[in-house]
């Protein structure tokens, strides 16, 4: 079973989670992601030479998407381009409140791109980083794992 697209907020969540540096590489393939509260830790595993993945993450498990903490690890491994600038007017979001306050993924992306551009990146700038990830990341088939790694 490969994993589904995920919604496009979780690209810019993802995003946010590199700028935060919540994303540490254990070794080639194994990836340990914080929370945007610092509560969780999120186990990844992503091969891409085998074209497989797994997270920890509940969108990955149960919605069996590609969740924030494996689009987080493909940046890192330079599978998929990551803009700096719009990192860094992502950084410090509280997602998970974000999430849970709207429970509507477009609103929380609306007030994430207020948020992005009180701090300078137009909404225009972070559409077209978001459509050019998306088109990057549907190019990248990832099996699901059935078993995601404990690093």
């Amino acid at each position: 079973m490969y994993l589904k697209m995920p919604p496009r907020i979780k690209i810019l969540e993802a995003t946010g989670a590199v700028a935060d540096g919540r994303v540490k590489k254990l070794d080639d393939k194994l990836f340990r992601v914080v929370s945007s509260e610092g509560d969780r830790i999120y186990n990844v595993y992503v091969d891409l030479e085998k074209k497989e993945a797994c997270s920890t993450d509940n969108g990955t498990i149960y919605r069996g998407y590609i969740g924030y903490p494996i689009i987080s690890s493909l940046f890192i491994l330079g599978a998929l381009p990551y803009d700096t600038l719009i990192g860094k007017s992502l950084a410090n979001i509280d997602w998970r409140h974000l999430n849970e306050t709207l429970k509507n993924y477009s609103l929380v992306e609306e007030r994430v791109k207020e948020i992005a551009r009180d701090r300078g990146v137009t909404s225009e700038l972070i559409d077209k980083y978001l459509n050019e990830v998306y088109t990057q990341l549907r190019k990248i088939k990832l099996a699901k794992v059935s078993k995601c790694l404990n690093p």
